[in-house]
């Protein structure tokens, strides 16, 4: 079946970052996965007075002991980690239009902290936690089994060379991995505007033996409604660009 022309990647894409500017070990640094790329960006002013105002309420400190969100949000509810949240717009409005549930946003990039703390300021969000790290370590030494609701993965970096294919974040042993920390029934929803990276999340969450397709005919899934459409994406759907959602569950 043919794709439909993919939107051009969007400049806060998350990814893998590449083993061999890691330094130390070799071998380690090809085996261990990372859930993103460092670039370089500015800063305005609104960001930086949003980092030094709310950063202390809204960023959590990494630490290797497992976090109990029931303290950090002050209430028992279905959490969702999100991983690469970019500038942080769909963040703050998938939780603004879920308020029962709690939002933890994994995003290395001090912008796009900043840019979703002001957010979080100007329309009083209260249901969203930040790890400015990344959000692998996060997970391994953070979260706990079982305990999330879901997981968001939007518009991650597709890698379009295909030498660089092996640095997309969804792989097998991630995805793996991913799959422990999501509670039975939990969900994990992916999106992207590069057609050979969907097809490749299709193959690589179809496979796993602990997931099984939300959509009927084992494909793609029509997008969630608490997803929004930003307005890249929506620019590039009036131009007849293609966006497909995989939303798959912990059997």
């Amino acid at each position: 079946m043919s794709l439909p022309t993919p939107i051009p990647t969007d400049p806060h894409d998350v990814g893998h970052s590449d083993p061999a500017a890691d330094g130390g070990d070799a071998s380690a640094a090809r085996a261990r996965i990372r859930s993103f790329v460092v670039r370089a960006g500015r800063m305005g002013t609104g960001q930086i007075k949003a980092l030094a105002e709310l950063g202390p309420r809204f960023v959590l400190p990494f630490e290797q002991r497992p976090l109990n969100t029931a303290q950090v949000f002050g209430r028992q509810s279905p959490v969702v980690l999100e991983i690469g949240f970019g500038m942080g717009g769909a963040t703050a409005q998938i939780a603004r239009s879920l308020p029962d549930h709690d939002f933890i946003g994994c995003e290395v990039h001090e912008p796009g902290v900043g840019a979703l703390l002001k957010l979080i300021g100007e329309q009083d969000i209260s249901n969203i936690r930040i790890f400015q790290h990344d959000a692998v370590e996060v997970l391994e030494h953070m979260i706990p089994e079982a305990s999330l609701a879901g997981v968001h993965i939007f518009f991650p970096d597709p890698w379009h060379k295909k030498r660089h294919n092996k640095r997309r974040l969804i792989q097998p042993p991630f995805v793996a991995r991913l799959v422990k920390h999501l509670a039975p029934g939990g969900y994990l929803h992916c999106a992207t505007d590069w057609a050979p990276y969907a097809e490749q999340m299709l193959e690589v969450l179809g496979a796993d033996p602990d997931l099984v397709n939300t959509a009927p005919d084992a494909g793609y899934a029509d997008k969630p409604a608490y997803r929004p459409l930003t307005k890249f994406e929506n620019r590039g759907l009036k131009l007849g660009h293609g966006v497909w959602d995989l939303v798959f569950r912990r059997k």
